[in-house]
């Protein structure tokens, strides 16, 4: 099993920015068999590692379920290029399509990076992480203030509301907190990182610092 992206992977999808058209695409449809083949197999060592250690983590998760389509959806966007220019994949009791919690990894020459958490959470659930934030938010800056996760991790604070949320005031101590949308933690790889023999490995010591951050989510939503 394929234990690293290929440098042939970054390529193709280096190749993709300026030649996104159908023509281009099967006129190389070998390089990206080979680049797609490669992320079905880095996704599959993927679930087995989380596997071991995740316990919302099945190792029979199925490959199909977690990577995404290369193919654009452009029926409602003004870009009408018909290919991404990365590749990805969610891994999650549901695959890619979980409403919960979940890993991702992103693969994307100059631009890769794995993330875990929760992406604009539904209405009943970010209710539920708020009201375990501003219940329990010291364990929270516990795990986010621990060393490793610290040292390598970065949270996502883009997505966020300009007022508190109905029912917390602006002097909460974990107001911060509570006005994101998104809770998600993500590490960057560069592509020698992920090219290198042990780059899956490394992925998965990023998902293992991230991991109490994951937990802390799926016990707000009181998930066993």
């Amino acid at each position: 099993m394929q234990t690293n992206i290929h440098a042939n992977t970054f390529g193709f999808l280096e190749a993709i920015k300026t030649n996104n058209d159908r023509e281009w695409f099967q006129e190389h449809r070998v390089e990206y068999d080979r680049a797609w083949q490669n992320m079905k197999d880095f996704t599959a060592g993927l679930i087995q590692g989380l596997a071991q250690w995740d316990r919302y983590i099945s190792a029979d998760i199925p490959v199909s379920k977690c990577v995404f389509r290369i193919y654009r959806d452009t029926r409602f966007s003004k870009d009408k290029t018909p290919y991404k220019t990365w590749l990805g994949a969610g891994i999650s009791t549901a695959g890619r399509k979980l409403n919960g919690p979940e890993y991702y990894i992103h693969i994307q020459p100059g631009n890769s990076f794995a993330a875990a958490g929760y992406w604009r959470p539904e209405k009943e659930h970010l209710a539920a992480i708020r009201q375990e934030i501003d219940y329990n938010g010291a364990r929270l800056l516990d795990i986010v203030n621990e060393s490793a996760f610290k040292e390598h991790c970065q949270l996502d604070t883009q997505d966020v509301l300009k007022r508190p949320p109905a029912g917390f005031s602006e002097d909460n101590p974990y107001i911060d907190w509570l006005k994101l949308k998104s809770f998600t933690a993500f590490e960057s790889f560069t592509d020698a990182d992920l090219q290198h023999a042990d780059g899956l490995e490394r992925v998965l010591q990023a998902y293992r610092r991230m991991y109490d951050f994951k937990l802390f989510l799926h016990e707000a939503l009181g998930e066993e």
